[in-house]
């Protein structure tokens, strides 16, 4: 017998396109395996995610940019569709932030958290996160928000180079622009020219000090925070590889107890009165052994299904539960456990471990793994021969075309690459 209400269907949102976010598919795993009918509404055309088996339907999303006006009404309709009360679960920050800010509107045909004011959306934003964690004294890295391009420049100069320019709200960067959520800046000048693209990209742009990257310093913490606070399914997991490597996302992670990571997150939650799933991503300080916050996601994490407890229970799951007033999860935590994402550490995911979870590749749902592999194939042939033609066009002499192909298919990144990363681009 399951645990979850089977009679109460859930609806996952996902509002940004994106083809390889295996997230998505473990939220679809994790629901439907426990019986729970899942309607997915999100772009899956041609992607992994819209082939597996524990989909029940499939509902064309909001289109890219859209409004919160837009978003209820496409909610609105696929709640027509099912007919009956649903478990809402957003997969990125704009349907988190928008189911949110229209639970009120959404209240008759799903069934959501209720955190306090416009929460999700404050901590998102990454201007608004450093002043929450200026104002409830948690370690954050320095941020400074310039008012001008001069100001930029100056910023420079008082944090030192490198450092980290982020925008504060990249769920805002308009398609096909060659903006990137974060970006390392390495002088003045390019400080100066991403602030004078700030209305382009359509929010704030922070300047924040660079916490260098090494061996243990990477740590995030996933958790639901039930209607009394209590957090359920939670558990602190060290990134062990991240694609792009010092700065990307999970690629490998390992389920490892942390009391301090553990303690900030929840002292954090607490005060801020948090409902609902949480990601939250950290680096420990080389020079004072302090954990920083650095993002503060208002949704599930994609490597989420790391934290499943001996009942089976993960922050999906454990959203369902205290939705429809089911008793929570007794079962235990289970550490040491590794999840690991193919496409970005092929020969981890291909070496023989117990406890491990792969982000594809599942026995009972074999067709996302299979049509993982064919996609990312062609997305690295395409990645690759573009940057190609790049090269050749800025140096067309036959050695530097035959020299061309890099050593990596994804964005820039730092340091020297191991056998994972080599692989993943191949």
């Amino acid at each position: 017998m399951s645990l979850l209400d089977t009679r109460v269907p859930a609806v996952l949102l996902r509002v940004d396109r994106n083809p390889f976010h295996h997230g998505t598919l473990g939220a679809v795993r994790s629901l439907g395996r426990a019986g729970v009918d899942v309607h997915l509404v999100a772009d899956t055309a041609g992607g992994p995610v819209g082939a597996s088996r524990y989909v029940r339907q499939l509902h064309p999303p909001p289109r890219p940019g859209a409004s919160a006006d837009d978003i209820a009404g496409v909610l609105r309709r696929v709640a027509r569709e099912i007919g009956r009360p649903a478990v809402l679960v957003p997969m990125d920050d704009v349907g988190a932030i928008a189911s949110s800010a229209l639970r009120d509107r959404l209240a008759p045909h799903y069934l959501l958290p209720d955190p306090p004011g416009a929460l999700p959306e404050r901590v998102a934003d990454k201007a608004e996160l450093a002043a929450v964690c200026r104002a409830l004294g948690v370690p954050h890295p320095v941020t400074l928000v310039p008012g001008s391009a001069a100001e930029a420049a100056a910023a420079v100069r008082r944090l030192g180079l490198p450092l980290v320019a982020k925008w504060s709200r990249p769920w805002q960067l308009p398609t096909g622009a060659g903006l990137r959520s974060t970006v390392l800046v390495r002088d003045a000048r390019q400080a100066r020219e991403l602030y004078l693209r700030s209305e382009e990209a359509g929010s704030r742009l922070l300047l924040q000090e660079f916490l260098a990257p090494g061996p243990d310093r990477d740590w995030f913490f996933h958790a639901y925070a039930d209607r009394s606070g209590v957090l359920r399914a939670s558990g602190a997991g060290r990134k062990r590889r991240a694609w792009p490597p010092g700065a990307g996302l999970t690629a490998v992670g390992s389920w490892t107890p942390n009391p301090r990571v553990e303690a900030l997150a929840t002292r954090l939650c607490a005060e801020l009165g948090y409902r609902g799933v949480l990601d939250l991503d950290f680096r420990r300080c080389g020079v004072d052994g302090r954990y920083h916050l650095l993002d503060f996601n208002p949704r599930p994490g994609a490597q989420f299904r790391l934290f499943t407890d001996t009942a089976g229970v993960d922050v999906v799951r454990a959203l369902h539960l205290d939705l429809t007033r089911r008793a929570p999860s007794t079962g235990g935590a289970r550490p040491d456990r590794t999840f690991v994402v193919e496409n970005y550490a092929p020969l981890t995911a291909l070496r023989p471990a117990r406890g491990r979870e792969l982000a594809w590749h599942a026995r009972d749902d074999p067709a996302p793994g299979r049509a993982l592999r064919s996609l990312w194939c062609r997305h690295v042939a395409r990645r690759l021969l573009a940057r190609v033609g790049r090269r050749a066009e800025r140096e067309p002499r036959p050695y530097v075309v035959r020299q061309a192909v890099p050593a990596q298919a994804g964005p820039a990144a730092s340091g020297p690459l191991n056998d994972d990363e080599r692989a993943s681009s191949c």
